[in-house]
């Protein structure tokens, strides 16, 4: 980050550890290089692999001092040497694909985020934001409903009558992936085991929610689509989201139909479990891996969200001082949706 005689306001940990290592710091103002744009942030939003960056991940090496949160969305306020380009103009409202160019990194994890009030990004990452999209619905956006949109419509191709069943259903992923799924005509059923979070994932289109506190999610879909047959077709969930992993990867293979397909884009629960090749081969499913997002899926989105087809839900919105208590609530699980903060 070069320096300038400007300091801007950031959330920022300088060792990794607790929560209580966040403060609020004066930066020097950011300068932008040739083929950067410096972005003057609204809202950003906080994701799931925010308290483990915190935290420190085992590999991953962290630009020290650390500024969290990579979904970003606020105006434009000036460029690098080359001034404008990609028919960009100051003042421009946008949104900010956090996957750095060539592999280089993503904004909150391996690179400097936007909980801050200026960043430089490449010009080649902003979206053009349209006015129908607030600066808090568009920085819901990037990471996790980015991440649902390539695993449910790139690699998924969820299509009208499939039957979806979502575990982990009440975090930024597992919301957006009942809405996409019902944007796109299918039945779904969604797990959580929180009896107040099963009545918002009702609220949000869920045809079927699973307390998964009382209730078995394997009995469950039997219940509602039968058990899976070895030699048909019926029975069984056509698809089947898991990026909990953990104890429940080799039980959710068990919910899927003959030929059905099980995606994953994580493992919050365990990376290395335990599973069952039987189902694997008796029910041919497809075992199905999706990393990270694309930028015209982030464009798709925020066109989505623009005409109304899809609202962001959010958990909470906060200033940009009250980082700390945001990434505690995704810690403890007490989030709904996306956490965002404004500046």
């Amino acid at each position: 980050m070069k320096e300038g005689s400007i300091f801007v306001k950031a959330m920022i940990f300088e060792e990794h550890g607790a929560v209580s290592n966040i403060r609020l710091a004066e930066l020097p103002e950011p300068t932008p290089k040739a083929g950067d744009v410096l972005v003057k942030v609204k809202a950003v939003a906080l994701n799931g692999f925010d308290p483990m960056i915190l935290a420190q991940i085992p590999g991953i090496k962290t630009p020290l001092p650390m500024i969290p949160g990579g979904d970003i969305a606020g105006e434009i306020a000036g460029f690098g040497p080359q001034g404008p380009s990609h028919g960009l103009a100051a003042g421009m409202r946008v949104v900010i694909n956090p996957l750095m160019p060539g592999g280089s990194g993503v904004l909150g994890e391996t690179v400097r985020g936007g909980a801050c009030e200026l960043i430089c990004v490449p010009a080649d990452n902003i979206i053009p934001l349209p006015d129908a999209v607030s600066f808090e619905d568009a920085a819901a956006l990037p990471i996790a409903y980015g991440t649902a949109h390539r695993m449910m419509v790139t690699r998924g191709r969820v299509k009208a009558g499939d039957k979806i069943l979502v575990l982990g259903a009440t975090g930024g992923v597992g919301v957006c992936c009942i809405q996409l799924a019902k944007l796109n005509g299918a039945e779904v059923a969604a797990c959580t085991s929180s009896p107040e979070k099963a009545a918002r994932l009702r609220s949000i289109g869920a045809d079927h929610v699973i307390n998964v506190a009382d209730t078995d999610y394997v009995d469950a879909v039997k219940a509602l689509w039968g058990k899976p047959r070895v030699f048909t077709e019926s029975g069984g969930a056509d698809m089947v989201v898991n990026y909990v992993g953990g104890a429940d990867w080799a039980k959710a293979l068990m919910c899927a139909k003959r030929g059905g397909k099980v995606l994953t884009c994580g493992a919050t629960n365990g990376y290395d479990p335990q599973t069952d090749i039987r189902y694997i081969w008796s029910l041919e499913l497809d075992v199905m891996g999706s990393n990270s997002w694309s930028q015209d899926g982030i464009a798709t989105l925020v066109d989505h969200v623009a005409a109304g087809r899809i609202r962001p839900i959010k958990s909470s919105v906060r200033p940009l001082e009250q980082l700390p208590m945001s990434l505690q609530d995704i810690i403890d699980r007490q989030v709904f949706g996306k956490a965002i903060l404004t500046i």
